[in-house]
Formats: C-alpha cells, sequence, structure tokens
C-alpha cells in the first residue's frame, strides 16, 4: 500500500460521527411582514408599490419612468426574440420586468432564476429593474428562503436586493454605479 493510500485510509477510519444540525427556529424574530418588507428595502434606496393586479404592473412601470423608450417584460409567456440573441443586445434596455421568486424581509432581497429572467444578464444591464413578487412569497429571513428554494432547479439563481450601489474612500455612496440605476419593486395580492 502506497503513502497516499494509507493517509486516506487513515482519514476514512477517523471521521466524526454525525450529528444533526441545530434547529434555526427564533434565531430570528423579524417578521415577514409587507411592512417590515417594505421598510428594509426602501432603506436600500428602492422602491415599492402595490398593484392590484398583473394587468396594473404596466401601468405602474410607465408611471415610475415615463421616458424609458426599451422596455422588456419576462414575465410574458411567448417567447421572444431577445431570448436567443446575444446578451449584449439588450444593453440599451431602459425597464426590465421581472417575475422574483421568493421576496425576504430581513434584507430585502428577491430570488430570481434563469426560468424568470430569461437571459442572466437582464436583470443587471437594463437601467431600471422592476421586480414583481406576490405579497403571499415574502419570508421573514434567509433562512427561510433557503428551505423553500431548496436549491435552483434552472442551474442559476440570484438574489437581489436594491439597486446597484458603491462608496469611494470618502464615505460618497453612488446608487447605479453598475448594473440597474434604481430598483422597483411591485406587489400583488
Amino acid at each position: 500500500m502506497s503513502s497516499r493510500d494509507n493517509i486516506l485510509k487513515a482519514v476514512k477510519n477517523n471521521q466524526p460521527e454525525s450529528t444533526e444540525l441545530p434547529s434555526l427556529a427564533g434565531l430570528s424574530d423579524m417578521p415577514g411582514t409587507l411592512e417590515d418588507y417594505k421598510k428594509v428595502v426602501e432603506g436600500l434606496g428602492a422602491m415599492v408599490t402595490e398593484a392590484a393586479d398583473e394587468n396594473a404592473v404596466a401601468g405602474l412601470v410607465q408611471q415610475h419612468f415615463p421616458d424609458s423608450k426599451r422596455i422588456v417584460d419576462a414575465r410574458s409567456a411567448i417567447q421572444p426574440e431577445w431570448i436567443y440573441d446575444d446578451p449584449h443586445l439588450l444593453e440599451d434596455v431602459d425597464v426590465a420586468i421581472v417575475n422574483g421568486q421568493w421576496a425576504v424581509a430581513e434584507n430585502g432581497a428577491v430570488w430570481l432564476t434563469e426560468k424568470d429572467m430569461k437571459v442572466r444578464a437582464l436583470p443587471f444591464i437594463c437601467q431600471y429593474l422592476v421586480l414583481v413578487i406576490s405579497r403571499e412569497r415574502i419570508l421573514a429571513t434567509m433562512h427561510d428562503a433557503y428551505e423553500k428554494i431548496q436549491g435552483p432547479d434552472t442551474g442559476f439563481g440570484v438574489f437581489i436586493a436594491g439597486p446597484s450601489k458603491t462608496a469611494d474612500i470618502e464615505q460618497s455612496l453612488v446608487l447605479g454605479a453598475h448594473g440597474a440605476r434604481s430598483l422597483l419593486v411591485v406587489i400583488l395580492p
């Protein structure tokens, strides 16, 4: 038996016993309410508004971003031609509208997968991002979200919380430095 085999055998024979993971119950007292979610998201520099239904989203987009020329709605059931094109062709997108799967009150994040955004670059290349989420899909903590997600089934997923931001050495905060300049979260009943 080689030295390598002896080492691997010793490691295999000296494994610790399995232990049950600790309960996360009571770890956070953050409630998963719309009011708590709004407070966190608005603190991140984003906007939150409620819509009566899916049909009201287009009107809210027009109200918040009236000068937008190119609006891409990834919620459409019809597969538009831009899905199959080079993502660089999305560089002139003013507003991207994407359905979110879960929202997290603890940090304001919204979970999206490639299935939701159609093209991975879409929520990052647009000027203004609109995430649409159902009120009943707001969770209290990231622990709750990971429990629901159980790993993305599309191979790519991302939590997005607020518009992009950066701060320089002098503590000057700049929103929209890279990625979307603003985020609007639309809450459906």
